[in-house]
């Protein structure tokens, strides 16, 4: 499926997971090759994650380009050539509540993490990202802090996981999802392992991408983005051009104006090299 501009595009907008990165986690050279050629002839590129800042830099370092960066979901932006955070948008102490109170109630044992929103790389580990204990429980990485729940929802927190590994993402969303006002929280995720994401109301990476666009003096009809997993169907269906990875969940494929081949084989090169 192919439904380009004829026009390049002005800012590029491209998830990392699933979509820039191949199958090693690496940014491929075609992919790096093709960034720097657009960057060369004044296209804005971003990069737009449901990573925090603090898990952008092995990327960053791979590319010919130290961007403002959409992370959390949109839920933070990130200066990456100052090392700043530019602004946060946080779920309050009550709303945290009422997202465990649901989960506890359709799941019964269910493990619980929040992201902080940091100011720089040099915020410690520990006060970033903090977990209760079932969340520590099999974790899939290190670097957490563990706290109590109360000191948990205690915090305004820019993203919050719940997480239970009996269940796939899809199951735990079509189970929670139904039970959270739009109002209170906005649901996502962004791979098949049972983790939700919960941001603020209306935070997706859509909002960031948009905004990055505003203050580019880009319009929305010069804007192209990549991306594989439901958290970032809003953000292709905004852009100007919308283009899924066909290693890309099913729902992603159908919001998209375009397929491009798979993260491993440089789908999203194989786009950009239309233009740049």
């Amino acid at each position: 499926m192919e439904n380009f501009p004829a026009r390049a595009p002005r800012l590029i907008a491209s998830d990392i997971d699933g979509t820039l990165l191949d199958r090693n986690h690496r940014v491929p050279r075609r992919n790096r090759d093709a960034v720097a050629r657009a960057v060369q002839q004044g296209a804005y590129f971003a990069l737009s994650t449901g990573r925090p800042f603090r898990w952008i830099a092995p990327v960053l370092e791979q590319l010919p380009v130290r961007p403002v960066c959409v992370t959390s979901n949109g839920a933070v932006l990130y200066d990456s050539a100052e090392d700043r955070v530019m602004s946060a948008h946080e779920l309050s102490p009550a709303a945290l509540a009422e997202v465990v109170d649901v989960a506890q109630t359709v799941l019964g044992t269910v493990g619980f993490g929040a992201e902080r929103a940091g100011g720089s790389l040099a915020d410690a580990v520990e006060d970033l990202f903090v977990v209760e204990r079932h969340y520590s429980e099999n974790a899939l990485f290190e670097g957490f802090g563990v706290v109590s729940m109360g000191e948990l929802v205690g915090q305004p927190a820019v993203k919050f996981l719940i997480r239970n590994t009996d269940f796939s993402a899809p199951e735990l969303y079509e189970l929670i999802a139904p039970h959270i006002d739009p109002e209170l929280a906005h649901l996502t995720y962004s791979m098949q392992e049972g983790i939700l994401e919960v941001a603020a109301p209306n935070v997706t990476k859509r909002r960031g991408v948009e905004w990055l666009a505003e203050h580019t003096g880009v319009a929305q009809q010069e804007t192209i983005a990549f991306g594989d997993m439901p958290n970032d169907i809003e953000m292709l269906t905004w852009a100007g051009c919308g283009v899924a990875m066909e290693n890309a969940h099913p729902e992603v494929k159908a919001a998209a104006d375009a397929v491009t081949v798979a993260n491993h084989q440089a789908g999203v090169a194989k786009v950009l090299e239309r233009w740049f």
